[in-house]
C-alpha cells in the first residue's frame, strides 16, 4: 500500500522555509515521504518563448530557485526523509487544496511572501486552513514551541461522539513523539443569579473527567501507550487555549465541516491561528 505523504507548501518566504523544517521533522517522526510544492502561474503571465530560445523567463527561474533550495534544506535537515518537490502552475491555495487531498496532513507556513504588513496569518494558509477535506498544520509559533521541546500535545475538542477525527490525529500525534496528550474543557461560572444552583468548581472537575473520558472513547484502545492529561479549567476557551499553547508542541481542533461547505472555522480556531505559541492543526471533522 502506498503511504501518503506530508506535503508542504513553499513559496521562498522564512515562514515557508521555517514549514519546511518542521515537516522534515514531522516526516521523519511518522516515516512518512516528504512532498515540497511551490504554485506559480509565470506561464500564464510570461508568455512561451520560442522552443529554441536558450532563455528561461525570470519567474520559471525564480520558481526552479525555490523549489530547489526547499528540497535541498529538507535532505540537509535529514538524509533519511524521502524528498520529492515540484512546480505545480496553478495559484497558491488551489494547488495546495488538490494536493492536500492525497496526503497525511498538509503543512503551511503562517505567513506568505506578500503577506500585507501588520496580517499575522496570511491569506493562503487561512483559506487552506477553511477549504481542505483533511488535516492542516499551519506552523507558527515562539522558538520552543517550534522546536518541540514541551513534550506535549494540546486538544481543544467539542463534544463526545462529534470529534472522533481530531481526537484520533492528536494521538496519533502524541504516540509519534512519545508525548503527553493534554485534553482541556473550560467552563464558566454562570454570572450571579443567572441559574438557581451554579456549579461547583469540584463539580466542573468531576463533569470535565467524565467528558474527557467520553471524548476519548475507544480511540484509546488503538493508543494504549500514550499518556494522557486531563484539565478542567475555569474560563473563555479560546483564552484558555491560547496561555496553554505556550508549553505545547502542537494545538490540535476539530472543525466542522458540512459536506461540500468550508470548515467552520470558529472564534476559537482563528484565535490560535493568528497568535498560538506553536502550531496549530485543524483536522475537519464531517457532520
Amino acid at each position: 500500500m502506498t503511504e501518503l505523504p506530508l506535503v508542504v507548501g513553499v513559496d521562498g518566504s522564512d515562514s515557508s522555509l521555517v514549514a519546511v523544517d518542521w515537516a522534515t521533522d514531522e516526516a521523519a517522526r511518522h516515516g512518512l515521504p516528504l512532498r515540497i510544492v511551490h504554485a506559480s502561474l509565470w506561464e500564464r503571465y510570461e508568455g512561451v518563448l520560442p522552443s529554441d530560445s536558450p532563455e528561461r523567463p525570470s519567474e520559471q527561474v525564480m520558481a526552479q530557485n525555490i523549489i530547489e533550495t526547499a528540497a535541498e534544506r529538507a535532505q540537509r535537515r535529514n538524509p533519511d526523509v524521502k524528498v520529492s518537490a515540484d512546480v505545480v502552475p496553478e495559484d497558491a491555495a488551489s494547488a495546495l487544496l488538490r494536493e492536500g487531498s492525497n496526503a497525511y496532513v498538509l503543512i503551511t507556513g503562517s505567513r506568505g511572501r506578500t503577506a500585507l504588513e501588520g496580517l499575522l496569518l496570511g491569506s493562503v494558509s487561512l483559506a487552506v486552513a477553511s477549504r481542505a477535506h483533511g488535516p492542516v498544520i499551519v506552523v507558527r509559533g515562539d522558538k520552543a514551541g517550534l522546536a518541540g521541546v514541551h513534550g506535549r500535545i494540546l486538544l481543544g475538542a467539542g463534544e463526545p461522539g462529534a470529534t472522533n477525527e481530531a481526537v484520533r490525529f492528536a494521538l496519533r500525534e502524541a504516540e509519534a513523539r512519545g508525548c503527553v496528550l493534554d485534553v482541556v474543557r473550560t467552563w464558566r461560572r454562570p454570572a450571579h443569579g443567572a441559574v438557581e444552583h451554579p456549579m461547583s468548581a469540584g463539580e466542573a472537575v468531576r463533569d470535565g473527567e467524565q467528558w474527557a473520558s467520553d471524548l476519548l472513547g475507544d480511540a484509546m484502545t488503538d493508543h494504549r501507550n500514550v499518556r494522557v492529561r486531563r484539565s478542567t479549567v475555569e474560563g473563555p476557551v479560546k483564552s484558555v487555549l491560547l496561555k496553554r499553547s505556550a508549553a505545547a508542541d502542537l494545538v490540535v481542533i476539530g472543525a466542522r465541516r458540512a459536506q461540500g461547505h468550508l470548515c467552520h472555522l470558529g472564534r476559537v480556531s482563528h484565535r490560535l491561528l493568528h497568535h498560538a505559541y506553536c502550531p496549530v492543526a485543524i483536522v475537519p471533522q464531517r457532520m
